[in-house]
């Protein structure tokens, strides 16, 4: 979604680079280009000027004047301004002292409440709650059905007394939900109201009918991302008609300018709780305004994806393939395969790369990346046996075509497979080596610097093998190197030190591509 607004501040911030000392002039001219980008963004004109004067009154303080690197500075400034539109420090959910706890969605038709309804309740569910989904939406035709059907897939109890499409009271059905979350100890209740496709008394009305007669713990107002501008004036009015304690975004993902995002926070002086990133249901996850920010400014998000790392791989496994290594025993393709599928539940491959600092440059690329060669991967180790997964030396030119044939691929493509599974297998070695694990030897290495002599007696120096390059597991579609001029300014990568996901460096983007000759059958 910020896309535009990234590229934007990464230009301002590039032009800075190499500058000794910031000049007054050089300071409005960087807060004149701010405050374009932002309005281009579609950010509140009031949020840009209050930004733009904070920006202004601190870059000329004695911190950037004094600093051996005024621009790293600016960002600095500009980064922690940005967490305070943001909103500053994450809030939780304020959970009531004698349960059920009642959280209330409002906002209008078409804002995402009732797929949102679903994920909290699954996210609620995860967090060791028993929610209950109440159906108070009986206007919208099949919002009732719908919020059914989200509710199975989540695997949690709706309430849903009336058919809905116009049939039924919702303030009754809200009512009587609590009596019913009591009786069957469900300890979060979450209703589902009515929108209209623009404010109107009606709404509002029915709106504040049903927080009165249930006096809801939170009131969370589900604002659509991508509608920029009228975010402001729908945010008011539901403050003031309804009253509300947080806000949700929906729609996080779309190609909108994200005006809505850095608007909302300031104009309803309400936190943003969560904040949703795609049509699944697990596609839902707390808002970190400083998460956010960082993303703004293309130093990526790597806390959200060692966090999505955490959850995709379970402890069981952890463990398991710790004592394996940890044993000196070999890394097979079960235990490659076990780990693709759990960075598939990860969500897609150019998403988890976008969390990765500086790959905002590289947003094209990463947007050409191909989910299906992973399927690809794994559709080639299916079709081995459990034999051939253990020992993979075994796979001669029979069993190769076998492969291919069984798993809708080409001789090359398991040639490849093979031949990169084989270089993760020797990393993995050298992993156990290097950090003293028995069955695993530490190989004396040399700098790949140091001089030495050929055979003619000349003094050659040699390289360092695979040098510049991504590594070797990215799916095709990535370039070959890191964004040009490394990280952004102000980036500090120890930050983000103890978060490494054993991840085996196995090419995908080999698979369809040229053949290699040295691994025919």
């Amino acid at each position: 979604m910020f896309d535009s607004l990234s590229e934007r501040l990464s230009g301002i911030f590039q032009s800075l680079r190499g500058k000794g000392r910031l000049s007054d002039a050089d300071i409005n001219a960087t807060a004149r280009e701010i405050r374009m980008a932002l309005l281009e963004a579609d950010v509140a004109l009031p949020v840009v000027k209050s930004f733009i004067h904070n920006i202004k009154e601190r870059c000329r303080g004695v911190v950037v004047s004094k600093a051996l690197n005024p621009a790293q500075q600016v960002i600095k400034i500009v980064n922690e301004e940005l967490v305070t539109i943001l909103g500053g420090e994450t809030r939780r959910l304020q959970f009531a002292k004698n349960p059920p706890t009642v959280i209330m969605l409002a906002g209008l038709q078409g804002a995402g409440k009732t797929t949102l309804a679903g994920k909290l309740a699954k996210w609620l569910a995860g967090q060791n709650h028993q929610p209950l989904l109440v159906a108070a939406d009986l206007q919208r035709p099949n919002a009732v059905q719908q919020l059914q059907v989200l509710g199975e897939r989540a695997g949690v109890e709706v309430y849903a007394p009336e058919p809905g499409s116009g049939v039924g009271d919702p303030v009754k059905v809200a009512k009587e939900s609590l009596a019913h979350a009591t009786r069957h100890a469900r300890d979060i209740v979450i209703i589902d109201t009515a929108g209209r496709l623009g404010i109107d008394a009606e709404m509002m009305a029915q709106a504040a009918a049903i927080r009165d007669a249930t006096n809801p713990d939170e009131t969370l107002f589900v604002i659509d991302a991508m509608i920029g501008q009228d975010a402001v004036a729908t945010a008011e009015a539901f403050r003031d008609g309804v009253g509300i304690t947080g806000v949700v975004l929906s729609k996080l993902d779309g190609d909108a300018r994200g005006g809505a995002a850095l608007s909302v926070r300031q104009v309803t002086g309400q936190p943003i709780m969560f904040a949703s990133i795609g049509e699944k249901l697990e596609d839902f996850d707390v808002f970190y305004p400083e998460r956010m920010a960082s993303r703004i400014l293309g130093m990526g998000d790597m806390l959200t994806l060692i966090e999505q790392a955490e959850s995709a791989f379970e402890d069981e496994q952890k463990q398991r393939m710790t004592s394996k290594l940890m044993g000196g025993e070999s890394f097979s393709l079960e235990d490659f395969l076990e780990q693709l599928q759990a960075i598939r539940k990860m969500g897609p491959i150019g998403n988890l790369l976008g969390m990765m600092p500086g790959m905002n440059q590289m947003k094209d690329q990463i947007a050409d990346i191909d989910d299906k060669h992973l399927d690809k991967v794994a559709a080639v180790i299916r079709s081995m046996t459990p034999q051939e997964r253990e020992d993979p030396k075994i796979i001669k030119g029979s069993r190769r075509i076998r492969i291919a044939n069984g798993s809708g691929t080409t001789v090359n493509d398991v040639n490849q497979l093979l031949t990169r599974f084989g270089e993760a297998q020797k990393m993995m070695k050298q992993m156990g080596g290097m950090m003293g694990l028995p069955g695993g030897r530490r190989k004396a290495t040399k700098s790949p610097n140091i001089k030495r002599k050929g055979k003619k007696g000349k003094v050659t120096k040699k390289r360092a093998r695979g040098g510049g390059g991504m590594p070797a597991g990215m799916p095709p579609g990535l370039p070959g190197g890191m964004p040009q001029g490394g990280m952004p300014e102000g980036f500090d990568p120890s930050a983000f030190t103890g978060g490494n996901m054993n991840v085996p460096d196995v090419d995908f983007g080999a698979l369809g591509g040229k053949k290699d000759k040295k691994n025919k059958p």
